[in-house]
């Protein structure tokens, strides 16, 4: 019970510090049931090096500077995007949307993480 209590604390702490603006997640739709969900593509915007030291579980590596060309790739299919402090997950999310990407803003690659240890 503890442990709920602290990820359900560090979740609320990091959606309400992070700047996330213009974002395809409506109040209504729920950011957990969607990383959560065994249908998603997480998508990690940092640079290679950075994936490469650290990731969300099942993430694929698309560096923002990569995104709009490798947009094609990820139409039809239900995608987060993350990175470090959500800041370039912000900028992926409006290159996405334009491209016609069903995109969601996961802010930050500990966000992300730490819907991934929530117990259902």
């Amino acid at each position: 019970m503890k442990l709920k209590i602290f990820y359900f604390l560090i979740f609320s702490f990091l959606i309400f510090s992070c700047k996330t603006q213009n974002t395809a997640i409506s109040t209504n739709e729920n950011i957990i049931e969607i990383v959560k969900s065994p249908d998603v593509t997480l998508v990690d915007v940092r640079i290679p090096e950075q994936f490469a030291e650290a990731t969300a579980e099942n993430a694929i590596n698309i560096p923002l500077a990569e995104i709009e060309n490798r947009s094609s790739e990820l139409k039809g299919k239900k995608v987060v995007v993350f990175c470090n402090k959500g800041i370039q997950a912000d900028q992926a999310v409006e290159i996405l949307k334009k491209n016609g990407v069903e995109v969601y803003d996961g802010t930050s690659l500990q966000n992300v993480k730490a819907i991934q240890n929530l117990k259902n």
